[in-house]
């Protein structure tokens, strides 16, 4: 009898992952400049002790005004990719979890106060406040200060940030990249015709808003190393009546995989604030069962998934080839050791942990 599907490798371009399980990019709004701190070593340091595949850096600014808040990890010159070595030598001396970043900009969604002070948008000229950027003059929230269009020359700089991001990446030896095409971000909000209004070849059709996307897809594909995996994070569908939907995304996915695309992360809302979400546990899943159907690279479900039975059927029955993790493993950061003692799976333990195995699952870590 086979083990579970949720503890079986996988293999993604040159990385092999020992389980269906990663840990989600979650921003912590706790940098000072864009630069980690202690706080980040101790967070995602723990985190590469729990038995998952692969541990991903929160969403990571190409530029400083692409930080959701002043809070925000960049990784946009010498001071935040030194600040970043610093906490990735740390984890990497005690755990050998690969490691992913999610590369953003915030878009018209950036310049905001961090959620535990309301989150609210900051108007330029306020004390870490500036002025957004978006493919459009239309803000998320009417009463917000208007984004700046981009223009060609704008667009130009984004992609070369979104490069020149991927370039330190290498640099300091990450595994994978993911770009951050969700959430109503800055990529997201070029896809979703609720906030593209744009009348050039970004905006209007469906091949005209996945074009700027593409684009720096394309570039930094062709800046990480050609071993590496480069995956995207996308919104499955807008939750609002006109917006970026599900077909849309199955779309935009057999775009990616056309350009080499390693995985698509499935997720959802983010661009408007008149979205309905239906939420519930799996509540995505049937987004990324969409894509996993026309697509042959791994896809990769988020969202509600806290139950170890849940999270197996996921995979066993083929909707997507991973789950991600992301609340449910900040309140039990050894959700993949609990998962693996119900199901009958086997996860990487720190030696110093080992004598903590209850011996009535005396072979629940590896050897």
């Amino acid at each position: 009898m086979s083990g579970p599907k949720l503890f079986a490798p996988l293999t993604i371009g040159n990385l092999t992952l020992a389980n269906r399980i990663v840990i989600a990019p979650m921003c912590q709004y706790s940098a000072s400049n864009g630069c980690m701190n202690d706080w980040h070593q101790i967070h995602l340091g723990h985190l590469a002790l729990s038995g998952a595949a692969l541990l991903t850096i929160e969403a990571s600014a190409v530029v400083p005004e692409g930080r959701i808040t002043y809070g925000d990890v960049g990784l946009y010159d010498d001071a935040t990719e030194a600040a970043m070595a610093g906490v990735i030598e740390s984890i990497r001396r005690w755990s050998d979890m690969p490691i992913a970043i999610q590369l953003s900009h915030a878009g018209r969604k950036a310049s905001c106060e961090v959620p535990w002070k309301g989150g609210l948008q900051i108007a330029p000229g306020e004390p870490n406040g500036w002025q957004t950027e978006g493919p459009s003059t239309v803000p998320f929230i009417p009463e917000e200060n208007a984004p700046v269009a981009l223009d060609r020359e704008g667009l130009a700089r984004v992609r070369d940030a979104f490069v020149a991001a991927t370039v330190r990446a290498a640099r300091l030896g990450i595994d994978a990249v993911q770009l951050h095409a969700a959430h109503g971000y800055l990529l997201h909000e070029f896809l979703s015709p609720l906030s593209n209004r744009r009348e050039d070849e970004y905006g209007g059709s469906l091949e005209n808003r996945m074009r700027f996307p593409l684009e720096v897809f394309d570039a930094v594909r062709a800046a990480f190393p050609a071993e590496r995996a480069v995956t995207m994070r996308v919104s499955g569908t807008d939750w609002a009546e006109g917006g970026w939907n599900s077909d849309q995304t199955v779309a935009f996915a057999k775009a990616l995989e056309a350009r080499g695309c390693s995985a698509i992360h499935v997720s959802s809302g983010g661009t408007t604030p008149a979205q309905q979400i239906p939420v519930g546990p799996s509540y995505q899943v049937p987004l990324a069962r969409a894509v996993k159907q026309a697509v042959s690279i791994p896809v990769v479900a988020v969202g509600l998934i806290t139950d170890y039975e849940q999270a197996e059927a996921i995979v066993g029955t083929g909707d997507a080839d991973m789950i991600a993790l992301a609340r449910t493993i900040l309140y039990d950061p050894r959700w993949p050791w609990h998962a693996a003692a119900h199901l009958g799976g086997k996860v990487k333990a720190p030696n110093q942990y080992l004598r903590s195995q209850p011996r009535q699952f005396k072979d629940l870590f590896e050897a």
